[in-house]
């Protein structure tokens, strides 16, 4: 495996944690993965919600959780209500409803600039690789020639991926200023 290969594989990860981290983000419509970072308790072990229950859109402002097991049920709300994303759940009978509150424009600001925080430690973490990369490629090149080619593939993966998160941000900020 070259070192741009290796470089590019650490650039998807790095994509791949930006899209996890905004999808922590609420948005002002329900989706089922904004409940992807709950554990609960179950048998003793922290287990994902979506691993003990199913996780379902009931309108564009409301989630529903069903567990497999009805005994989680107190375990369940006091999972979600525990998390950091600001859910009030209720209860009736098996199922769990969850209303996302309507964001205001001060909450939509602030998801925004926390989306935009994210977005530059993503751009770091790739230039950092881009940093790393090239000191390898000066210490391992032959001759000046390789060395620079070698270097300008890594600029153009850098860009490449600098532009994906760009993209991603892009499209999470229109999703956050939806109305």
């Amino acid at each position: 495996m070259s070192l741009t290969d290796h470089a590019e594989n650490k650039m998807k990860h790095s994509l791949h944690a930006l899209e996890t981290a905004l999808k922590k983000i609420r948005t002002g419509r329900a989706h089922t993965s904004l409940l992807d970072s709950v554990q609960v308790a179950y048998y003793g072990n922290m287990t994902p919600l979506h691993q003990v229950a199913s996780v379902t859109v009931l309108d564009h402002r409301t989630l529903s959780v069903v567990p497999w097991e009805k005994h989680l049920i107190p375990e369940l709300e006091k999972a979600i209500r525990n998390s950091d994303l600001g859910l009030n759940p209720s209860t009736t009978g098996d199922l769990i409803r969850i209303p996302l509150p309507v964001l205001t424009e001060e909450t939509r600001q602030n998801y925004i600039k926390q989306a935009r925080h994210e977005a530059e430690h993503a751009r770091i973490a790739i230039r950092n690789i881009r940093r790393d990369v090239n000191h390898k490629i000066k210490e391992e090149a032959e001759n000046e020639d390789i060395a620079k080619r070698n270097q300008d593939e890594a600029q153009q993966l850098t860009d490449k991926y600098i532009e994906q998160i760009n993209s991603v941000l892009k499209h999470k900020e229109a999703e956050l200023l939806e109305i």
